[in-house]
């Protein structure tokens, strides 16, 4: 029973109707959390992607504060949201997603507190995290297009990124013209060159053909490293949400039973915010170089339009150029901005629970 003495019936949960309001929820919640961090978003991803224009600042929070001014002088408030409008189109279903298949595999796995465990709160997480990136990656893809430009003449719009992706050349470029026209003199000068100059050739070429007869793959650049990295992100940020909910927030399990009316859960919001807050900095700190190796590969595109930006190529380039430290670059903006979106998130994600009595 609650305070107020009413108790709600249980609840289907696999039902249709309990679903869709669970998706909601957990929608509503997602865009609320990422306005508020939005700015920081727009900073942390040209810091991550080592954008030029904003290297030298990145390394500080100081240095956050500084590229986000730089960024409003130049272009004003709308500079600092540059991208989030195809961030709510992606996270909305994101987040929908993520909270209503963590509700589902949470009610398969745990159907009852005593069945509730760390093993088990953890698989849940990373297993909705990862069936939610599944469905909205390419959404991602774009808005980091749209963030990682600084060029202030043209600001990208949403399906001027998707016509750019889609568009970009995967072609193997030719040495030289006369290696373009004479197939002979191009593999002569192919067998001429040094072995380490081969084989960058041949990925070319299959990732022209693979561009070629699906042009959709250009927008999952970086997918296999987002799935990984997404494991110990969402698996750590329930587990965590799970584990200090249940010692701090919620009544023994001896107090209610599956079959018994479920009371009604209290808000406590300030507790939410702080376990939020608490589960965002862990989880991020677990993923967070594989969030740096993700935002390189996805801006590939620009970088390096003609191939595939692999795991191994990418991550020798970030440990050539900066060494163990360039896999945590940005964490300090990262810190700024997941501790309050997580905490955000989750209180939002409960309240809306209770308001819409799922």
């Amino acid at each position: 029973m609650s305070s107020n003495g009413r108790a709600r019936p249980k609840q289907d949960k696999q039902s249709l109707h309990y679903i869709a309001r669970s998706g909601f929820a957990g929608g509503v919640a997602g865009c609320v959390a990422k306005t508020v961090v939005a700015p920081l978003d727009r900073v942390k991803i040209l810091f991550q992607a080592s954008n030029p224009d904003y290297t030298k600042y990145a390394g500080s929070w100081r240095g956050a504060f500084e590229a986000g001014a730089k960024i409003y002088r130049e272009t004003g408030a709308l500079g600092l949201l540059q991208g989030h409008s195809a961030t709510l189109l992606r996270i909305f279903p994101y987040a929908a997603i993520k909270f209503m298949a963590y509700d589902q595999i949470e009610h398969i796995l745990m159907p009852t507190r005593e069945q509730q465990t760390n093993v088990r709160r953890f698989t849940a997480g990373a297993l909705a995290g990862m069936t939610s990136v599944f469905f909205t990656y390419p959404l991602d893809v774009i808005r980091v297009r749209m963030a990682y430009n600084t060029n202030t003449n043209q600001r990208p719009t949403f399906f001027y990124a998707i016509s750019k992706i889609y568009r970009e050349a995967a072609g193997v470029p030719p040495t030289s013209s006369s290696a373009s026209s004479n197939p002979a003199s191009a593999s002569t000068s192919t067998l001429s060159s040094s072995s380490t100059t081969a084989a960058p050739v041949t990925t070319r070429a299959m990732a022209s053909t693979l561009f070629t007869r699906f042009p959709i793959l250009k927008f999952y650049r970086g997918f296999s490293v987002t799935i990984t990295g997404m494991i110990p992100y969402a698996g750590t940020s329930f587990l965590c949400w799970g584990f200090l909910r249940s010692r701090f927030l919620e009544s023994p399990p001896a107090l209610s039973t599956s079959s018994s009316p479920q009371p009604k859960p209290k808000l406590h919001p300030i507790a939410n915010l702080s376990i939020g807050a608490l589960s965002g900095a862990i989880s991020q700190t677990a993923s967070y170089p594989f969030e740096v190796v993700r935002r390189r590969m996805q801006v590939g595109g620009l970088t390096h339009p003609d191939r595939w930006l692999g795991w191994q190529e990418t991550v020798q380039t970030i440990w050539r150029t900066k060494g163990w430290r360039g896999f945590y670059v940005g964490l300090g903006v990262g810190y700024l901005k997941i501790v309050p979106m997580t905490a955000v998130s989750y209180t939002m994600w409960q309240w809306m629970k209770v308001a819409l009595d799922v």
